[in-house]
């Protein structure tokens, strides 16, 4: 996890400058990351306050922004069906990202393991104290940061990081490309669509793929 962390404490501290910066307080900006705790969607959600849109439209917007935590789920439901529900309660709390694509890496690697919940749970809870230190850091200590400072293009390397050892075999490959030309031509798209149009194309192409691949699936 330590590599992921160079890009998720500075998106955090991106997060904590810019919430103060809208007008948020304090105890907002840090419950937020505490409650919501998804980078992307409370990066989304203070933008949207800072122009004054409707609290439902910022809703709407968040759970689009984070429904691809849907898809992450369903990835990760075969090696956790065997738990309690106070585990899946929990795991699903800590789900982000980056502690998917390790566990998900894992997984598939060892397959069902007694193991494999302790394995995420590590994971998640390294993210969640790096991403409530960071905010903190960014609240309280942002103002001191030089503003040329490109802070948020780690969210870039980050996803970067995640990305490309996952690319090893065509069906990974072809999502990821269909993935990123859909979400370049639709990026103008309002409420942050291309996201879910990138999702539901790059989907569709890798069950093509891999039945392409696997006449018998």
């Amino acid at each position: 996890m330590l590599p992921l962390l160079m890009g998720e404490v500075p998106f955090g501290i991106t997060y904590g400058v810019l919430a103060l910066t809208v007008g948020l307080t304090i105890p907002a900006s840090l419950g937020m990351s505490f409650i919501v705790f998804a980078g992307s969607a409370q990066v989304v959600a203070v933008q949207l306050f800072n122009v004054a849109v409707p609290v439902a439209i910022i809703l709407l917007t968040i759970f689009m922004v984070n429904l691809r935590h849907l898809l992450y789920s369903a990835s990760l439901a075969p090696y956790v069906r065997q738990l309690r529900s106070s585990w899946k309660w929990l795991l699903s709390y800590l789900l982000t990202d980056e502690a998917y694509a390790l566990s998900i890496a894992h997984c598939k690697q060892r397959g069902p393991t007694p193991d494999g919940q302790w394995y995420f749970l590590g994971a998640g809870i390294t993210m969640w104290g790096a991403w409530q230190v960071s905010t903190w850091v960014g609240v309280f200590l942002g103002a001191v940061i030089p503003k040329g400072w490109p802070l948020d293009f780690t969210i870039t390397l980050t996803f970067i990081a995640l990305l490309v050892p996952m690319l090893k075999d065509k069906v990974n490959a072809a999502v990821a490309v269909t993935a990123g030309i859909v979400a370049v031509l639709t990026f103008s798209l309002p409420f942050r669509l291309y996201l879910i149009l990138a999702v539901l194309c790059s989907v569709a192409v890798g069950i093509l793929t891999e039945r392409l691949q696997n006449p018998r699936l």
